[in-house]
């Protein structure tokens, strides 16, 4: 049966997948990732059989700061209400946090994509090195789904790349976001699919 995607026209994009996020101790984050991270496992490793580019976009912050956005706002990403003034906890470069999670380890041949804002394409090198490889479709798996992903999801959708939503291997702290988005939203600028619906279309 010939593939629905061409290995050489995929990136495999992996969305803060990182220790701060997934590691946390709290029953909540272990509870969404315990699906998550083994789906997102499985298509890594299906994207190394068939030399698909790999790239992983995390936050890049200072530690001081002086480049993270400051916008006014109402709620963090959780909803809680925000203080005028109020600093937010960031995940800083160096850190362990920051860090990819062990499961998904980047290869040196992969793409490491530090971001400054919440789109991985927001003045990043990942448009050039999707259009230098003929790149077409990007497959996004991380989180979270209604913040990062979303956002990066627009701005690929407006530089027309195709979008492969892997459902089961995105999360957010609001799942009801991440259904709303998956259901609603995502539909509309691409495929919406699960891990092995989109196993399936790489011919696994």
């Amino acid at each position: 049966m010939p593939l629905e995607l061409n290995p050489e026209k995929i990136c495999l994009l992996f969305f803060d997948m990182l220790n701060g996020h997934v590691k946390k101790e709290d029953p909540d984050t272990k509870m969404r990732y315990s699906a998550v991270v083994p789906n997102a496992v499985a298509l890594l490793n299906r994207a190394r059989e068939l030399n698909i580019m790999v790239a992983y976009a995390a936050a890049n912050h200072r530690a001081d700061d002086l480049t993270t956005a400051k916008v006014l706002r109402d709620t963090d990403n959780k909803m809680r209400p925000v203080a005028p003034g109020t600093s937010l906890h960031l995940f800083h470069v160096g850190s362990w946090e920051v860090a990819v999670i062990d499961e998904l380890k980047p290869l040196e041949c992969d793409y490491n994509i530090p971001k400054y804002r919440w789109s991985a394409f927001h003045q990043t090198y990942l448009d050039l090195a999707l259009r230098t490889r003929k790149i077409d479709t990007i497959i996004i798996s991380g989180g979270s789904t209604d913040v990062g992903v979303a956002s990066t999801a627009f701005s690929g959708r407006d530089l027309d790349y195709n979008l492969i939503f892997a459902e089961d291997a995105c999360s957010s702290h609001q799942m009801d976001n991440h259904h709303h988005f998956m259901k609603r939203v995502f539909p509309r600028m691409g495929r919406v699919r699960s891990t092995a619906q989109v196993l399936s279309m790489l011919g696994a």
